[in-house]
């Protein structure tokens, strides 16, 4: 609404229009005028009055077809009609109101009865005023929260995807950043950690199904946790295997320090964990390899399935090592073994033929923690 209100006075008699145009300007609102219904229309279009005072006798256009023509009008906002008219026939009142009109005066006009009449209507054009921007921002903010509820769910799906082989703080990170293009394929050097189970096949062979599902129940539960705690990324479970790489998709500092000391906090949950298989007759041991080296990585698969993965000769050098050691061994390639020569003891092996591989591999193992 205006301040000053700004009321649109329509007579054709200018008169009339001199009386209540002074009375109004006397209560301090500012006054348009109009000489018929035509010319009222356009005015309150050009001027947008918060208020009507409508006179009903005039020609051409008279004050009950104006007033049917502007409530018709959707394109205007809501603008109370106070019908002016010389006749006290109820039934000429009844027409004016039927058309749309919010009230009426009779001429001669009442100053007392102008000013009431006036200052009522513009209470009901603030309130409805108000109902609408209400309206309005309340559509407004239905929008927003629609648009930011769309938003978290995409984010809680994007999170839901990555953490299947990131850490969750990880996952959190490339979605904070707005852009999973780190993802798709690329090159770059990795630490990459095989480990499974000592003698696993040999007790699939006699066990019920039923068990082995417990014991690998136990042994991921046990083992997933260390590996986001220690910022790994899981490439795949093989059943017993679980491969693990360092340094991708987000880089991290000392890569090849971060893998041991994993290998060996899962070693000690194994060990732990092999107290309760022996008691069930399980001889189930624990066994790990190391490598460093460039890898291609990036998401492989389907719609509705897909993994992040890793390919090179790195991947197959952890493997192989994990093939090789021992129960409770941890076998590094030389690479990790010189990265964590401050970290870790380590013990040289020997020069190893491994499946695959063209030429023996300087192997290490870890026989524990520095510190």
């Amino acid at each position: 609404m205006h301040d000053p209100p700004r009321i649109l006075v329509v007579d054709d008699m200018p008169e009339n229009v001199d009386i209540l145009k002074t009375r109004l300007e006397s209560q301090g609102y500012e006054v348009v005028t109009a000489t018929d219904g035509e010319a009222a229309l356009a005015a309150v279009r050009g001027s947008q009055p918060d208020l009507i005072l409508l006179d009903v006798m005039m020609p051409r256009l008279d004050g009950i077809a104006t007033t049917r023509l502007l409530k018709a009008d959707k394109s205007l906002p809501f603008i109370p009609v106070i019908l002016v008219t010389a006749k006290a026939d109820t039934k000429d009142v009844v027409a004016g109101l039927d058309a749309g009109g919010d009230d009426y005066l009779t001429k001669p006009v009442d100053q007392a009865s102008l000013v009431a009449r006036v200052r009522s209507m513009l209470r009901i054009k603030s309130l409805h005023d108000q109902v609408v921007q209400q309206a309005a921002e309340l559509a407004s903010l239905t929008n927003t929260l629609e648009e930011r509820v769309a938003a978290q769910v995409q984010e809680i799906n994007q999170i839901g995807r990555l953490k299947r082989f990131v850490p969750p703080q990880v996952a959190e990170a490339l979605i904070g950043a707005g852009d999973e293009k780190i993802l798709e394929s690329h090159r770059r050097e990795i630490v990459a950690l095989m480990c499974d189970l000592r003698g696993f096949t040999a007790f699939a062979e006699i066990s019920e199904p039923e068990d082995l599902m417990s014991l690998l129940r136990s042994y991921h539960e046990a083992a997933g946790p260390l590996i986001f705690e220690h910022g790994g990324t899981i490439e795949k479970f093989l059943g017993d295997g679980i491969m693990v790489f360092f340094n991708d998709p987000l880089p991290c500092p000392d890569p090849a320090i971060r893998a041991v000391n994993l290998a060996v906090a899962m070693r000690d949950a194994v060990d732990r964990l092999s107290q309760e298989w022996r008691r069930r007759g399980y001889a189930v041991g624990f066994g790990v390899g190391i490598a460093q080296g460039y890898a291609t990585l990036g998401r492989v698969g389907f719609e509705g399935r897909q993994e992040y993965s890793a390919i090179g000769t790195v991947m197959n050098l952890a493997a192989r090592l994990c093939s090789e050691a021992k129960d409770r061994q941890i076998l590094l390639s030389q690479r990790v073994a010189t990265a964590i020569e401050n970290f870790a003891y380590t013990s040289f092996v020997g020069e190893i033929t491994l499946k695959g591989l063209s030429r023996p591999v300087a192997t290490y193992n870890v026989n524990g923690l520095v510190g």
